[in-house]
C-alpha cells in the first residue's frame, strides 16, 4: 500500500443571498482580497474564481452574485450566473445569516439546491453578530428544511472556524490532480481585479441608488518598463448625467476619494506603486443594452 497522501481537489460554488458574506468569506479562505466587498447589494456581479492550495490538495472557489429577483438584464445575468455555478461544481457552500426567518431569498435557493446531486455545506456566517442561543436555533430551523452534508457555524469577518470549514470541504471533495499550480490564487486577470476594487470604493463613497448604475472599465494597464510603477486608465460608467456629476463631485472631489481608496487597494494586490486616472462616462439604461452588457463584461447568452 502507497504510503503517499490522498489528494483532493474540485470546485466549491459559494452561493447566498446579497450580503450575506460571501465575498468576505472568499477573501479570507484564501489570504488575498480578489473580490469587491461592501455592504451594498449587487456588490458581486460576475462569478469570481479563485483558488487555495495546501498539502491536502486544492479547492477552486466560484463566488457568484447574490440570489435575488432580476429587475434587468443585468439582473438576468446575475441570476443566470448563480444558477450555473450550481449545475458546473463539486461541492455547494450555502452561506445564511444565524436567523429562524427564512425569507423568499433563502427559499429560492433551497428549491435549486434541493435537485443537486453533489454535497451542501450550510455555512452560519456572522456569529459574532449573535449569542450561542440564536445561534443554534438557526441551525434548527435549517435542519428541518434539508439534509445537508455538514452545518458550520463560522465568521468570515472574524476569520472564525475557517479552519474547519476547510476540513470539511476537503473531506467531501473527490479524489483528483491539481486543476492550477500551486501559487495560483485567482484566474482572473490583474486589470479585472483592479476594476473590481475601483467600483468597490465607488460603492462605499456614493449614495443610494447611483452604485447599482455604474460599471467599471479599465482602458489601460500597463507596468512600466523599470517595472516600479503601472500605469491605470479606467472609467465608471454611469446611467445619468445627474449622476456623473455626483461621482465627480464639487471641483473633483468624490472623484478623487475614490481614486485614492481604490489606488491603495490595488497598489496592495500588486506589491508597487499605481498611477491611477479615473475618469467618468455616460451611457443611459447600459443595464438592459445587451451589446454593452457584453462590452462591460457580462456576458449574455440570450
Amino acid at each position: 500500500m502507497s504510503d503517499t497522501p490522498t489528494t483532493r481537489s474540485g470546485f466549491a460554488a459559494l452561493i447566498g443571498r446579497p450580503n450575506v458574506g460571501k465575498s468576505t468569506l472568499m477573501n479570507a479562505l484564501i489570504g488575498q482580497k480578489i473580490a469587491a466587498v461592501s455592504s451594498r447589494a449587487q456588490t458581486t456581479r460576475r462569478k469570481i474564481q479563485t483558488v487555495y492550495t495546501d498539502d491536502r490538495g486544492q479547492i477552486v472557489f466560484l463566488d457568484t452574485p447574490g440570489v435575488t429577483r432580476a429587475k434587468n438584464k443585468l439582473g438576468d445575468f446575475m441570476l443566470e450566473t448563480s444558477r450555473n455555478a450550481v449545475a458546473e461544481v463539486d461541492l455547494v457552500l450555502w452561506l445564511v445569516e444565524p436567523s429562524t426567518f427564512i425569507g423568499a431569498g433563502e427559499q429560492t435557493i433551497l428549491e435549486k439546491l434541493k435537485s443537486t446531486k453533489v454535497p451542501v455545506i450550510l455555512a452560519v456566517n456572522k456569529i459574532d453578530t449573535a449569542n450561542q442561543e440564536q445561534v443554534e436555533k438557526s441551525i434548527e430551523t435549517y435542519k428541518k428544511e434539508m439534509d445537508f452534508a455538514e452545518i458550520i457555524p463560522i465568521s468570515a469577518e472574524k476569520n472564525e472556524n475557517l479552519a474547519r470549514l476547510l476540513e470539511v470541504i476537503f473531506r467531501l471533495l473527490p479524489e483528483g490532480p491539481l486543476y492550477f499550480d500551486p501559487d495560483t490564487v485567482t484566474d482572473e486577470r490583474m486589470r479585472d481585479i483592479a476594476a473590481e476594487l475601483i467600483r468597490e470604493q465607488a460603492l462605499k463613497h456614493l449614495d443610494k441608488e447611483i452604485p447599482h448604475g455604474i460599471a467599471v472599465l479599465v482602458d489601460r494597464f500597463s507596468e512600466r518598463p523599470d517595472g516600479r510603477l503601472t500605469d491605470i486608465d479606467a472609467t465608471i460608467v454611469c446611467e445619468r448625467e445627474s449622476h456623473k456629476g455626483i461621482i465627480i463631485g464639487k471641483k473633483g472631489a468624490m472623484l478623487r476619494t475614490i481614486g485614492t481608496a481604490a489606488r491603495k487597494e490595488i497598489e496592495d494586490m500588486l506589491e508597487q506603486q499605481v498611477n491611477l486616472k479615473l475618469f467618468v462616462k455616460v451611457r443611459p439604461n447600459w443595464r438592459d443594452n445587451t451589446m454593452l452588457l457584453k462590452e462591460y463584461g457580462y456576458n449574455m447568452k440570450k
